[in-house]
């Protein structure tokens, strides 16, 4: 992706999140050169990559393939000195973009539409060789209420509604058409996405950058260690 556009989805998001009176913490804002001048009493967001999060998933196509996400809290499975057992994100679903097939080993998530369109949520389980079950039936906890699926069944949340996610259940969500964004909420347990994410089909968690304009804000992957 081209930082430009990286800069113009975050400056979107910025105004989508005010819209619907979501207030970022001060960091959200801060420009690289400000970053420069923070210090060691700011590594738990540089080392549990806290703020911005923007993905293509590596196929170049942000619109189609791709989510936006804030991280406001996290904790750190590898590091003793972050003992937080939870994390939240804020998150931009666009309509028919999607986030691919994906399951966590270690975490447990309530995916939440806190506002705009509808969340489209398509479900499977996995198999003990971590491929996914075509054809067994799935249970998921919509606001507390048990839903039984078929295999590839789908859930529409609308603002307000969430679903609980459970460890090694394969899930892939998209904005619904005709809905506007989606704002999305996430609870869960800590967040890892160097270790924890296990994609139906391989691909990239991070974008490959072309540097063609200066920085506005800085993603997660663009601190550097002090």
């Amino acid at each position: 992706m081209k930082r430009s556009q990286i800069n113009a989805y975050i400056e979107q998001a910025i105004q989508f999140f005010n819209e619907h009176r979501f207030c970022l913490p001060p960091f959200a804002f801060w420009t690289e050169e400000q970053w420069r001048n923070r210090g060691a009493e700011y590594d738990e967001i540089r080392d549990n990559m806290l703020g911005w999060d923007l993905t293509d998933f590596g196929g170049g196509d942000f619109e189609r393939l791709g989510l936006l996400l804030f991280t406001v809290r996290n904790g750190n499975l590898h590091n003793a000195r972050y003992p937080k057992p939870y994390a939240e994100k804020i998150m931009i679903v666009r309509e028919n973009q999607i986030t691919p097939y994906h399951f966590h080993w270690s975490k447990m998530e309530d995916i939440i539409n806190r506002g705009g369109g509808n969340l489209v949520i398509r479900l499977y389980n996995s198999l003990p060789d971590e491929s996914m079950d075509q054809k067994g039936a799935v249970t998921a906890f919509v606001d507390g209420r048990r839903v039984i699926l078929a295999a590839g069944g789908t859930v529409v949340l609308t603002p307000g509604e969430s679903i609980s996610l459970i460890q090694g259940q394969y899930h892939s969500f998209w904005g619904q058409p005709d809905h506007g964004l989606v704002m999305v909420g996430e609870v869960s347990q800590v967040n890892d996405d160097h270790s924890d994410n296990r994609f139906a089909v391989p691909m990239g968690r991070f974008p490959t950058i072309e540097e063609d304009v200066p920085k506005t804000h800085l993603l997660c992957t663009d601190y550097t260690a002090r």
